[in-house]
């Protein structure tokens, strides 16, 4: 959810309100995707890297993300949308962690759509957690070397359980991975635009959606009219 910095600079605001306007931009965006069908919504709300950023503005974000979980609770209720969280979360504040917790745990029953937000999370970060995880099993003789497989590590990593995401959108003209979903993203299809998160509206994402439609995905195989 790239451009609330540059948002709120074109608009002579500060930076923590580009975040404030960005958090908003969540909450429509998660009702879209619910409308449109789209059954999982992973949104990289706070990478392992963001932790480099000013005090100040870290502590921002997790107010923010403090003040969306507290007051959007009732709202994904209604919506129907369930919560779930991937990355290091014991690094979040504890006030965070408690009110990350209590959501997930009263939408686990809501089934309209699943939000998965990517908090302290890298993709490296992520893979290399799992491969220790597999290495202590292995150490303990719990797991067998030749047992291991891509569909065994997977069972390992923080998206167990979710599947892998068919497209990734980058938003504020931004046209790189940047650590997210290294492992899953192998075979998702990319959609670049310079719009900035704040201003990401209902008609971006029908487009993004739309042009994902006309893509073929051939998983390395050949294409349709190749295999004629």
């Amino acid at each position: 959810m790239d451009g609330n910095g540059r948002w709120a600079e074109v608009h002579g605001l500060s930076r923590a309100e580009g975040h404030r306007r960005g958090a908003d931009t969540v909450e429509k965006i998660v009702r879209d995707a619910r409308d449109l069908g789209i059954e999982f919504l992973t949104l990289y709300a706070f990478s392992t890297e963001n932790w480099r950023r000013p005090k100040s503005e870290v502590l921002t974000l997790m107010r923010y993300l403090s003040e969306f979980l507290n007051t959007r609770e009732r709202q994904m209720l209604s919506d129907g949308v369930r919560l779930l969280a991937i990355g290091q979360i014991s690094r979040l504040p504890s006030s965070v962690q408690k009110s990350l917790a209590r959501v997930i745990k009263n939408t686990s029953s809501c089934n309209q759509i699943t939000l998965v937000l990517a908090l302290s999370y890298g993709g490296r970060d992520e893979i290399v957690r799992a491969i220790a995880h597999v290495a202590s099993l292995v150490s303990k003789r719990k797991l067998k070397i030749k047992a291991i497989t891509e569909s065994k590590l997977q069972e390992f990593l923080d998206t167990r359980g979710i599947p892998d995401p068919d497209i990734i959108i980058r938003t504020a003209g931004e046209q790189r991975l940047s650590n997210f979903l290294l492992w899953q993203s192998a075979y998702a299809e990319f959609y670049y635009t310079p719009v900035l998160w704040p201003d990401f509206d209902r008609e971006d994402l029908i487009s993004a959606v739309a042009e994902y439609q006309r893509r073929e995905r051939r998983y390395g195989g050949l294409s349709k009219r190749e295999s004629q």
